[in-house]
């Protein structure tokens, strides 16, 4: 007998972009943005076996909060452009997004709109009262993000014993 268990993830859509869940053909893309020094500078790099257990654990918040990451895709080529989510660390009550492009896709304004179609699903669907995001500084293309979609700089704060800025909106 066939057991096949899936997980339902949101289907949201922009104008260019479909956010859909994560599929095991998206990792090797997945792998390579977060083994390229570039493009992991404000994350920190990730060796491929690091790589998958981000994935996977971005795939599975869905599971544990119905929350989690989205893949982003191009809706007229079909092709994978970067990730976003909503999701909820293990000791917050506030929702966080974060949101990545792969390089190929930098500078075409695709965090901001499918982190604007996310900010919209989080308060319109989910009814959250506020979201943060946390930004490394340095990353001046996520801190404009953050404040392209009505966040504020809250405070200093850490993660993984490392100084990051926290953004912060409430529902309006």
């Amino acid at each position: 007998m066939n057991h096949v268990f899936t997980a339902s993830v949101p289907l949201l859509q922009t104008e260019r972009l479909l956010l859909r869940e994560y599929r095991r053909a998206d990792f090797d893309l997945f792998a390579d943005h977060l083994g390229h020094p570039e493009s992991s500078a404000h994350l920190g790099s990730s060796d491929r076996q690091a790589a998958w257990r981000i994935f996977t654990s971005h795939a599975g918040l869905w599971l544990v909060h119905g929350a989690g990451w989205w893949a982003i895709e191009d809706k007229q080529t079909g092709q994978l452009v970067g990730s976003v989510g909503a999701f909820f660390r293990e000791q917050s009550t506030v929702m966080e997004m974060g949101w990545n492009t792969y390089r190929a896709f930098w500078g075409k304004g695709i965090a901001n709109e499918a982190a604007s179609a996310v900010l919209n699903y989080v308060f319109e669907v989910r009814g959250e009262l506020k979201v943060r995001a946390l930004v490394s500084p340095g990353n001046e293309s996520s801190r404009r993000v953050a404040e392209r979609l009505g966040m504020t700089y809250e405070m200093e704060t850490e993660l993984n014993g490392k100084a990051i800025s926290s953004y912060m909106r409430e529902r309006t």
